[in-house]
């Protein structure tokens, strides 16, 4: 599958395009709303804990404060990404259906073209978060560079998820349902509006190693090393040997799962 990708990369990119621009077509303000949502989101989540529950400014690790704006930002990011691929990427094969039943089309690029149609606005969001950190007067470090590794990181984790969920969404219309709840769940299971070290001494140890298994957990930490305590990835080496491990297994198994079942994707679609 790596070398079909690599392959098709150009049709990759056409087809990320067009898979942008269709999801606003017809609308007034077009693809405008990509943006406009998810900073409406991080308002309202800004205004719900800063100013109403007066969450106040944040630490990391290293005991490096900001604001509560600043901290909620760089962990909201990784995840406007995540939830959305996820989410598209589960009902790519009927959204891309007629292309499916074309005998000689390479269906298995079409997960990567969910994954790499958000890269636009994940792209954006990220400058914005960086031009909002430097109007808190934050500084730019070479760790800023980073975001490209925890976005690739991101990409492959999502990527292989999708070869898996998507692939059973053919045969069982429910999978697409079930990965809107976990995504549900998911984003009050992951460390983005409410601070893991703040939480230690308030739950058992052993929910605290498995809240830490969530891969997600390590990205959104990641964000936050890049824009607020600037640590390196390689300081976190359990951690990042653990991401990858998991990983490499999600992509194995989706990509298994996906090539065993795309005989038949014509046939039920």
């Amino acid at each position: 599958m790596l070398k079909d990708i690599i392959a098709n990369k150009k049709l990759i990119a056409k087809l990320a395009k067009n898979d942008f621009k269709q999801k606003f077509a017809g609308s007034t303000l077009g693809v405008i709303w990509a943006f406009v949502q998810p900073v409406i989101t991080v308002l309202v989540y800004w205004i719900v804990f800063d100013k109403a529950l007066s969450a106040g400014s944040q630490g990391t690790r290293e005991g490096i404060k900001a604001p509560f704006v600043l901290w909620l930002s760089a962990g909201i990011v990784p995840w406007f990404y995540f939830s959305e691929v996820l989410s598209a990427g589960t009902v790519v094969l009927q959204e891309y259906n007629y292309l499916v039943k074309k005998v000689v089309f390479p269906i298995n690029v079409l997960p990567v073209v969910k994954a790499v149609s958000s890269l636009f606005v994940h792209g954006f969001f990220v400058l914005f978060t960086l031009v909002i950190y430097l109007l808190y007067g934050f500084g730019i470090t070479p760790y800023i560079l980073q975001v490209i590794y925890y976005s690739l990181a991101m990409m492959i984790l999502v990527v292989g998820l999708i070869y898996l969920s998507s692939a059973l969404c053919v045969f069982f219309k429910d999978m697409a349902q079930l990965v809107n709840i976990f995504l549900q769940v998911g984003i009050w299971a992951t460390p983005i509006m409410w601070n893991f070290d703040d939480m230690l001494d308030k739950i058992p140890l052993w929910l605290a190693y498995l809240l830490k298994l969530n891969p997600m957990y390590y990205i959104t930490s990641g964000y936050r090393d890049c824009f607020i305590a600037r640590v390196g990835f390689w300081n976190r080496p359990l951690l990042t040997a653990y991401f990858w491990i998991f990983t490499v297994i999600v992509y194995l198994i989706g990509t298994h799962v996906f090539k065993k079942l795309q005989p038949q994707f014509a046939d039920v679609l």
